[in-house]
């Protein structure tokens, strides 16, 4: 997840970019950009979907980050209590008396 959401940031920061230092205006009404004629109308429909590829791969990112990070928390406990289980186990052991069987 945390893949996803840096190249949804990634892809939408470079629309902008290309926008703002790549796009040439056409005599006609409207511009270029990256080599292809658009209209206003376009153009504004590329800033509306960069910002929200950018804002998407945001929340992504940041869901994906804490997910994680609870997930290695939860390993980590795990490892805790695995732990002080085999601990009390092995105690366990030592303290019973071996049987021996007497006739």
């Amino acid at each position: 997840m945390v893949i996803l959401g840096l190249g949804l940031l990634i892809l939408g920061a470079i629309a902008v970019l290309s926008a703002i230092f790549v796009s040439e205006d056409v005599p006609g009404g409207g511009g270029e950009l990256l080599g292809f004629n658009v209209t206003t109308l376009e153009s504004f429909l590329v800033g509306v979907a960069a910002g929200a590829a950018i804002l998407w791969g945001f929340a992504i990112l940041k869901w994906g980050t804490k997910r994680s990070l609870a997930h290695r928390r939860e390993r980590k406990e795990l490892a805790k209590l695995n732990e002080k289980l085999e601990r009390v186990e092995a105690e366990r052991r030592d303290e019973t008396p071996e049987r021996h069987d007497t006739a």
